[in-house]
């Protein structure tokens, strides 16, 4: 064997070489790739399904992640007037929320003024009732007592 077949030999083994490492790793991406479709579509469908599942989830890994990693005097300083604002938002969000349920309860006339009138007024009819039948069967009890007496005459 000579130099020039040496070196052709080499040259073929490592062309090769090459050849089976770049193959190796097209797979391995191809592989990769569709395992990650596989999860999104997973994740996608978990999503859909439940929902509320997955941002109590998302909260409480988020909770903690915050527990575990303590925060730097930089986050303290940079997050704190963030929080303030996230609060007053949150409390001014749940005002608003109230108010605007009231008002629709009160266009609706579901209130405590109406609530009352509706109690007095099914009051009211409740007696109304109750006294009109205490006066029918005091009536048919003296019907029949008229009547019993007629007849043993």
């Amino acid at each position: 064997m000579t130099d020039h077949d040496i070196t052709n030999d080499t040259s073929g083994r490592i062309r090769d070489g090459i050849d089976t490492a770049k193959e190796t790793a097209v797979s391995a991406y191809d592989a990769t790739r569709e395992k990650a479709s596989e999860a999104a579509h997973a994740a996608a469908d978990a999503i859909e399904t439940n929902p509320l599942g997955i941002v109590v989830g998302g909260l409480a890994l988020g909770a903690l992640v915050a527990a575990v990693i303590p925060r730097s005097q930089r986050e303290k300083e940079f997050l704190a007037p963030v929080g303030k604002r996230v609060s007053a938002a949150t409390v001014a969000a749940i005002a608003a929320a109230k108010e605007a349920g009231r008002a629709e309860l009160d266009n609706l006339g579901l209130n405590k003024g109406a609530a009352k009138d509706q109690a007095r007024s099914l009051f009211q009819g409740v007696v109304k009732a109750a006294t009109t039948a205490g006066a029918a069967a005091a009536q048919a009890g003296k019907e029949k007592v008229k009547g019993d007496g007629t007849t043993a005459r």
